[in-house]
């Protein structure tokens, strides 16, 4: 996929300068030469983003934090680590504060995309639906575990973009998390933002990229 653009979004107190974001074309992905952009704008951020829409290419984007979450059966395990998650459970901690961050950037974000691409955007969670084409926002979850984090928010953002472009494109494959039953954040925000009306998204689950 030549026309694939990757960028990740390390969610955060825009006020404290605590977002950043990371983009990577996929035309140069080895790396020696690889084209790396960082930012702590969340405006440029979503122009960007948009722009690279209208100019016909396909946009992987990521967010760090968590993008879906299990609602079993057992009320004793609402609360419960995703498999795949380890001991660092959405739930607890950083994963926690993150999700309640996210929820409102990640619309913020959504809702001017739709607003500012030139194009119609077509976003979709399944990655074949890019490979075939028929989708040209691909969303997926950022998961930058204690020991892949770097020294700053740019950078986590940047260690999650090449960790994508390093599965790629074997991106469904890589999935690294799941839950059962799950209530599908970013497909609220999709819905919210006006850039999709299908409410099977609620059900759905992100593919997760784990550095």
């Amino acid at each position: 996929m030549k026309n694939l653009v990757v960028w990740a979004a390390d969610v955060g107190s825009i006020q404290k300068r605590n977002f950043g974001w990371c983009r990577i074309p996929s035309h140069r992905n080895n790396q020696e030469g690889i084209e790396v952009s960082t930012g702590r704008d969340i405006g440029d951020f979503t122009t960007g983003v948009a722009d690279d829409l209208s100019a016909g290419k396909t946009v992987a984007l990521g967010f760090e934090c968590p993008l879906f979450v299990p609602v079993t059966d057992d009320p004793l395990c609402l609360t419960s680590a995703r498999e795949g998650e380890d001991n660092r459970a959405w739930s607890a901690g950083a994963g926690a504060g993150a999700l309640v961050v996210g929820l409102t950037e990640c619309v913020w974000i959504l809702e001017r995309i739709r607003r500012v691409a030139r194009v119609r955007v077509v976003p979709t969670l399944d990655w074949e639906q890019c490979t075939s084409e028929k989708a040209n926002l691909f969303l997926w979850e950022a998961f930058v575990t204690k020991t892949a984090k770097a020294a700053s928010h740019l950078g986590d953002a940047e260690v999650a973009a090449k960790t994508f472009m390093a599965n790629y494109p074997q991106i469904a494959e890589a999935n690294a998390v799941k839950a059962e039953n799950p209530f599908c954040l970013i497909g609220a925000a999709l819905l919210r933002s006006g850039l999709a009306a299908d409410l099977r998204l609620l059900f759905e689950q992100c593919v997760v990229i784990k550095a």
